[in-house]
């Protein structure tokens, strides 16, 4: 990691975004340095990773990042009934996210870009007509000056570089742990994502069940805080969902938690300057299913050639970064946004419940396997006439 030289771009942040954006301007010939704050992409891989098929083919992840495949779904209401759906083919995978994440950074590295492990951006200190220069703090208190034509954060929710937009955040905290368990708790569970719904297993939230490698599950919590009033601690939660479900854990392989912290409309600033942001520093991460990874790859997608433009002279293109990206991820988005943000922090109690008792007996008398994929990914409300969104709204 030279000192001396003007980097063409500094990526922070080697997440998904991050990495597929070093990664699209590494192969375009942009002299790229990637730092992250981990020494290990392998830690704090705190994302259930669930992807429909589409989005695993569209970005060609291979196989050894994919943990299981899954071709049904499984609704469980506040009433502990069992709802199923079934797929006439598979329908989507869970991902490794510490492979995933370590399989990206190396291809970037493949590509041409340079990585540095255990380095933590911090807000540039000066810019000038042509570059502009971040601080780069490592280990034992190591400390880079780093000069680049620009700056990207991809740090995430934390929105290092970036900072906090004037628009309120809607914030969400989850616990996930991956257990080993017996073959037979493991074949119950596997070839499908499961979600225990109501305030009866989550109040203000959802717990999941997800199939990872034989033997091995993801069983989470997550919530939308709530201010006004107490919530039960998280851990407490998950160790009542296992309970319930009945599943034993033979060995805890590893606890973590994360936050998601997005603006309902995405009206928050994208760039200052030379310095960009994408994917969670941008409320890529969509509130109503949690879900984060396929939405930050789409505003790398779209932020690469603005960036490639901006590169050869031609900076122009870099202005109309939020509307582009506002129409990728479509008008649906922040109709979901709203819909979270009122399903989640209204699920609590015997009204929410009995709400949510008639959406689920709904939809399991009129979506199959695959509508239902097209509903909680690509918030397809339509394909059931909207009759969903009363329900989710509360006016039913």
């Amino acid at each position: 990691m030279s000192d001396a030289q003007i980097w063409d771009v500094l990526i922070a942040g080697a997440g998904p975004a991050g990495s597929e954006l070093a990664w699209q301007l590494g192969k375009a010939g942009a002299r790229v340095l990637l730092v992250d704050s981990l020494s290990d992409l392998q830690r704090h891989a705190f994302s259930s990773a669930a992807l429909p098929l589409s989005a695993v083919e569209r970005y060609g992840f291979p196989d050894h990042v994919v943990a299981a495949r899954w071709d049904r779904w499984e609704l469980i209401g506040p009433d502990q009934s069992r709802r199923h759906w079934q797929g006439q083919s598979c329908l989507g995978a869970v991902l490794d996210f510490g492979a995933l994440r370590c399989w990206m950074a190396r291809r970037a590295v493949a590509a041409g870009v340079e990585l540095g492990l255990g380095w933590r951006a911090e807000l540039p200190s000066s810019e000038a007509s042509d570059w502009i220069e971040t601080t780069l703090r490592g280990p034992s208190g190591a400390q880079r000056l780093i000069r680049s034509r620009y700056v990207v954060d991809a740090t995430g929710q934390s929105r290092c570089l970036i900072g906090d937009p004037e628009e309120p955040l809607v914030s969400g905290a989850g616990v996930e742990w991956l257990v080993r368990v017996d073959p037979k708790v493991w074949q119950r569970w596997s070839s499908r994502l499961a979600f225990a719904l109501g305030s009866r297993w989550v109040p203000q939230g959802y717990g999941w069940v997800f199939p990872m490698r034989p033997g091995e599950l993801k069983v989470g919590v997550c919530r939308l805080k709530d201010s006004s009033r107490q919530q039960p601690p998280l851990h407490r939660l998950l160790q009542s969902l296992l309970t319930r479900l009945e599943i034993e854990p033979l060995e805890v392989l590893d606890r973590h938690g994360g936050l998601i912290r997005s603006s309902i409309e995405r009206r928050e600033v994208h760039q200052r300057g030379r310095l960009m942001a994408l994917g969670d520093a941008v409320s890529t991460a969509n509130l109503l299913g949690g879900e984060g990874i396929r939405h930050a790859l789409a505003s790398a997608a779209v932020l690469a050639p603005l960036l490639q433009q901006a590169l050869q002279g031609d900076d122009r293109g870099l202005a109309r970064y939020p509307v582009l990206l506002r129409r990728q991820l479509g008008w649906r988005w922040s109709l979901s946004g709203r819909l979270a943000r009122r399903t989640w922090l209204g699920l609590r109690g015997r009204r929410a419940d009995a709400r949510l008792q008639r959406l689920l007996a709904g939809l399991e008398a009129s979506a199959s396997a695959e509508a239902l994929s097209a509903l909680l990914f690509e918030y397809r409300f339509e394909r059931y006439g909207l009759k969903a969104i009363p329900y989710l709204l509360g006016w039913r």
